[in-house]
């Protein structure tokens, strides 16, 4: 008969969302909670359950008096039902005195025997892990506001990879994180930066975007012709020019005795672009218009002929 009730006490566990069977080390909890516990105990009306663990008395205490020592008689009682089946909730808040974090055992007996006289009855035990529970606070998010401008203005707004607009622009209702601000525009070097969003502050950045520039080789034939790019005399070729902006130029050219000449350029950024020019010599003689011979009188016309017979005969000196 001992060895049926000893068999049948050690069915003890504790349920939640988890199941534990007596004996079973380690279901963690936090002090405060309320643990359910049960078992079944076979040809015993009555269970004895004390408690120990850290800065409690060895021999145990009551589990629903911390204050109540097993060695002097306290223990938390349960009655066991018809079905040899017993239940008990035990509130670690409700003890008569304040835990401490750590592992506990509780002692669960057919007989009131304490710690030290456990070899009178027959019991099993239960482990359990009490932590402190964890505090939160949950602060309202307040939004942020980003405030952008560039020189020159009118340049593209990405953040996180997401187009927002073109600068001056001021955009609202912005979490509170960190984000990658880039400003770009056709023709400078791209701004790139991390910004910081700061609940319920207003963020500014402001971007000075460098022009994107490559150069200019410029060769004439003949040398020696003075070069002037986009109304400004930069010098004589043949000449490099560095640092021009990316994008259209007009190269214009002018030599006494040549046809002047205006070129557009390209530059590429970082890439020298070369233009080679030959130079057409202008005729020294006056271009006469004509008008057409149907509305020129005969006498007009002999006289337009012979003195380019004597201009052809008596070239200039």
């Amino acid at each position: 008969m001992t060895l049926l009730r000893a068999t049948c006490i050690t069915c003890i566990y504790v349920i939640g969302c988890l199941l534990l069977v007596g004996g079973v080390a380690g279901f963690q909890a936090y002090m405060g909670d309320t643990i359910p516990l049960q078992g079944s105990s076979y040809g015993s009306q009555t269970v004895y359950l004390f408690l120990t663990g850290p800065n409690l008395p060895a021999n145990g205490v009551a589990l629903d008096n911390i204050n109540a020592r097993a060695d002097e008689g306290h223990f938390t009682q349960v009655d066991v039902d018809s079905n040899d089946h017993w239940t008990y909730k035990w509130g670690t808040n409700a003890i008569g005195g304040r835990l401490d974090a750590g592992a506990y055992t509780v002692w669960v007996s057919n007989s009131p025997t304490d710690r030290s006289h456990l070899n009178s009855g027959d019991y099993s035990t239960i482990s359990i892990i009490l932590g402190t529970p964890a505090i939160s606070v949950v602060t309202p998010t307040v939004p942020g506001t980003l405030v952008l401008n560039s020189t020159p203005s009118e340049s593209s707004v990405v953040i996180n990879d997401v187009y927002r607009g073109k600068t001056p622009l001021t955009l609202e209702g912005i979490d509170p994180g960190s984000y990658t601000v880039t400003i770009s525009r056709f023709g400078y070097t791209k701004f790139s930066t991390p910004v910081k969003v700061v609940s319920g502050r207003i963020t500014e950045v402001t971007a000075t975007l460098v022009p994107e520039t490559g150069s200019l080789a410029v060769n004439t034939s003949p040398a020696g012709v003075q070069l002037v790019l986009d109304g400004v005399l930069v010098g004589q070729s043949p000449v490099t020019l560095t640092g021009i902006t990316v994008g259209n130029h007009l190269l214009t050219i002018q030599k006494d005795g040549f046809a002047p000449v205006n070129q557009s350029v390209r530059v590429t950024v970082d890439q020298q672009t070369v233009t080679n020019i030959v130079l057409v010599p202008q005729s020294p003689y006056p271009t006469i218009p004509l008008p057409a011979a149907g509305l020129m009188p005969a006498t007009l016309l002999a006289g337009i002929i012979a003195i380019a017979i004597v201009v052809l005969y008596h070239p200039r000196s």
